[in-house]
């Protein structure tokens, strides 16, 4: 059975540290997570990867779902990602791309996937991207990394997963599919933390012209109302969309800071990254209460601390990197 990393098992994995259950927060979001554990699997340093963190805005009803450019991931790790086209079956140019040596990146539906046990599995269909590390298509198994883990699926969940209760006439959902081509010869550790710097420089001046949690906390307690005429599982959607993927965003930058280290990550910028990140999740507490009690007036200062720590931040930030730029 072909694998990228064979000596991985499911039931013996460890997570990141970038996972680890100390953090506020966790797990991020499917994408950036998946990437964190691929880049640590190949013994290569995820929090390099970061920079992009601080080009997140907010985008009117959410924040940025953050995702590492592509381009990012073959500057610091040689690694090349491209679409996959799916014109056969899925499980055939998954198989293919394994022998190959390439791993598949696969939006699949979290209703066959036991890891989501008590989110989605069995209950909600969603959508969620993988990676399949190893596959046996005559015993119906999977093995693959998704969220802040490496999981296994066999079975019923393996058909369901490939869709094979379809008929010839039904139509399959077609996922969009990436694979990862990795580098005959590693980036280099010292050439890796220069162009980490080089693009934290580039991704500093993509920052958004206003400051993004301002912007979110005008419209907070309004959308909050709303929120709350919902059913209480639309709480934990708006909630994913909007405090986790600011808070968990500005975490991991304090991460890269702290990754990064000199001027950088002596500055304050981590400090108040951290800040940012602190102030989401207790919002989020106070978010459920004032669902629950339908008292919304005391979130319109809540964000106020994040606000200030925003536009310190990118102070900070402007002083550091003029430094490093100097310097270089």
């Amino acid at each position: 059975m072909t694998s990228i990393f064979p000596a991985l098992s499911a039931e013996a994995y460890l997570a990141h540290p970038l996972h680890s259950s100390e953090r506020m927060w966790p797990e991020t979001n499917c994408y950036v997570d998946l990437w964190i554990e691929l880049l640590a699997a190949s013994a290569l340093p995820p929090e390099a990867m970061l920079g992009f963190t601080l080009a997140q805005d907010f985008e009117g009803d959410q924040f940025t779902f953050f995702k590492v450019p592509l381009e990012d991931l073959e500057t610091l790790y040689g690694i090349r990602v491209t679409e996959l086209a799916i014109f056969d079956r899925l499980e055939s140019h998954v198989e293919t791309q394994l022998q190959r040596g390439r791993i598949c990146l696969i939006e699949m539906d979290s209703f066959y996937m036991p890891d989501t046990q008590g989110v989605g599995y069995r209950k909600e269909h969603g959508k969620t991207t993988v990676a399949i590390n190893r596959m046996d298509l005559q015993n119906r198994r999977l093995e693959y990394f998704h969220n802040a883990g490496y999981f296994a699926l066999e079975g019923e969940d393996f058909s369901g997963i490939f869709q094979h209760h379809l008929g010839d006439a039904d139509l399959p959902f077609l996922p969009y599919t990436e694979f990862a081509k990795f580098p005959e010869h590693p980036v280099d550790d010292r050439d890796r933390r220069e162009a980490a710097q080089r693009l934290l420089i580039q991704h500093f001046a993509r920052r958004p012209k206003k400051n993004p949690v301002r912007a979110f906390a005008e419209v907070f307690p309004s959308q909050v109302k709303k929120v709350a005429d919902r059913p209480f599982g639309f709480f934990h959607k708006y909630a994913f969309n909007t405090l986790r993927q600011l808070g968990a965003n500005f975490e991991l930058a304090a991460s890269h800071l702290d990754w990064l280290g000199g001027d950088i990550s002596r500055s304050g910028a981590t400090v108040q990254a951290l800040r940012i990140s602190e102030v989401a999740k207790s919002v989020q507490f106070q978010l459920a209460r004032a669902i629950a009690r339908r008292r919304f007036d005391p979130l319109a200062a809540a964000l106020d601390p994040a606000i200030d720590a925003w536009d310190e931040m990118m102070a900070e930030l402007e002083g550091a990197l003029g430094k490093a730029s100097e310097a270089a």
